[in-house]
């Protein structure tokens, strides 16, 4: 479990075939100085496991699915990446819950800057829309944020807006983002029950509505 707090911006230094997959060396001295093996380390948003580390870098295996659906798999040696470890028992949870589990990916389409923030406009896959509310909050590329703007609902290609101050802007990698950049998004995991429950009871109904149709034939 994650809260989206970055605590240290770090660069791949390795990327080695891995059966299907990969094994990335990520260079950060910060998260490997006590890195052991087994832990889980948020990689721009996708929770991967510790497999081997130095004082200055660790080694974390990224199956093929994860490369298929999320980020990762445009990585390249020199690449930066959002780094946050998993947030130990009794903490404050600064950001909001993250579990590392990417939902999906959008694009950067817009960069607006201001004098000391910057808005970001990105795409958002259709299936995931209903889980982005304008206030609500949402993780970027493992950054916890709150979105500033959704697109209306009859829009046809959905997308949502995010306000980076300049902490953000400074102590993420969003602060690098550029039209066209792909990033890691992971919808909150309440919205996500919401819509699990609404979907079981609209079945539910449909399911007894058919059979009272059914009885009165």
């Amino acid at each position: 479990m994650f809260t989206g707090i970055i605590e240290e911006i770090g660069e791949i230094a390795q990327i080695a075939p891995s059966g299907d997959g990969w094994r990335l060396t990520v260079r950060a001295p910060g998260a490997a100085a006590d890195a052991v093996h087994g832990e889980s380390i948020a990689v721009s948003g996708v929770c991967l496991t510790v497999v081997d580390s130095t004082p200055d870098t660790f080694d974390a295996d990224v199956m093929k699915q994860t490369l298929d659906v999320s980020a990762l798999g445009a990585l390249s040696v020199g690449s930066r990446v959002n780094l946050e470890k998993a947030m130990p028992v009794g903490a404050r949870l600064g950001g909001h819950i993250v579990q590392g589990h990417v939902d999906g990916t959008g694009s950067v389409l817009e960069v607006r800057p201001g004098d000391q923030w910057r808005v970001l406009r990105i795409s958002l896959p259709a299936d995931l829309a209903p889980l982005v509310v304008d206030k609500g909050s949402i993780s970027v590329a493992g950054t916890s944020l709150t979105v500033s703007a959704v697109s209306p609902v009859t829009e046809r290609d959905a997308w949502f807006e995010i306000s980076l101050i300049p902490e953000t802007l400074e102590a993420t990698t969003l602060g690098a983002l550029t039209p066209g950049d792909v990033v890691n998004l992971e919808t909150d995991i309440l919205a996500r029950h919401v819509e699990r429950l609404l979907a079981f009871r609209t079945a539910q109904d449909t399911a007894q509505d058919t059979a009272q149709e059914g009885g009165s034939l």
